[in-house]
């Protein structure tokens, strides 16, 4: 299926409640599922089991979500865990591995996105990675590639020489000014661009008065307010809650009404916020 839901849930850090957290959020309306292939911060092969208990007991299908996952390069393993392929293989083939790796962990013939999960070492490595990537999408075996924690707009650029990159999943947050210059060339080049740490790296912006103005106005939350600002934007926030209540609340983000009076006004002083 396309991404045609804004918002995606995140399976970082949930350990050995990965599978019911996801069997919860997908309960709760999520349609898109971002994991990796990399045991340090994810258990991918849980949420296979989450969609294999989703299908069984509840009907959901695997065309009816979108699959995200990643290949992480050796700086991003945890050397005391199983690593998804042999790193003294050539860069084309550790992908190639934990691509398969992925497929089987989460029991799928196909990925919706397949991401790099960091830039490597050198551009001239990320480039080599980039035309894996490419080779996995002629296959048919991926259909988006991308990259994600990716803040420089020369090396998106690069990539771009081969292949258009089609997703960045990056962190959006005040720590970083809002990744405002990758931001803005995926929204010139009509790149996904996905957010992480949308909620708990930005403070300042949950406490904004314009924000929680168009909150008050809205009849929403303040981080349901920051996850709407970010829609409007073109911005696709990743959730990692493992609330339920939290989790129908993000979900229903997307289909809330926005308020009227003022709402320009008072998104331009949220965007000015950012910018600043």
């Amino acid at each position: 299926m396309s991404l045609a839901t804004k918002i995606i849930y995140g399976t970082a850090w949930k350990k050995e409640r990965t599978t019911s957290l996801v069997v919860s959020a997908v309960l709760n309306g999520f349609r898109a599922i971002d994991t990796a292939c990399q045991p340090k911060h994810y258990r991918e092969d849980l949420v296979g089991e989450a969609l294999l208990q989703l299908q069984k007991e509840h009907g959901i299908k695997r065309e009816d979500l979108f699959l995200q996952t990643k290949y992480t390069p050796i700086g991003g393993q945890d050397a005391s865990k199983p690593i998804p392929y042999d790193p003294a293989d050539p860069i084309s083939k550790q992908i190639t591995t934990s691509c398969q790796k992925s497929l089987a962990n989460l029991h799928t013939t196909y990925l919706d996105s397949y991401l790099l999960h960091s830039p490597l070492s050198t551009l001239e490595q990320t480039i080599e990675a980039w035309h894996a990537l490419m080779q996995l999408q002629d296959e048919g075996k991926v259909r988006l590639i991308g990259v994600s924690n990716t803040y420089e707009v020369r090396v998106l650029a690069a990539l771009g020489k081969a292949r258009k990159v089609q997703v960045v999943q990056n962190r959006w947050y005040e720590g970083n000014d809002w990744d405002q210059k990758v931001f803005n060339y995926c929204k010139e080049s009509e790149i996904m661009y996905q957010s992480f740490w949308t909620l708990s790296g930005s403070p300042s912006l949950l406490s904004h008065p314009a924000l929680l103005l168009i909150a008050k106005k809205s009849k929403l939350t303040a981080p349901q307010a920051v996850y709407k600002v970010a829609q409007i934007e073109g911005i696709i926030p990743l959730s990692g809650t493992t609330n339920e209540t939290h989790m129908g609340e993000d979900v229903a983000v997307e289909k809330l009404p926005f308020m009227l009076d003022n709402s320009e006004e008072l998104l331009e002083a949220v965007r000015k916020f950012i910018r600043e």
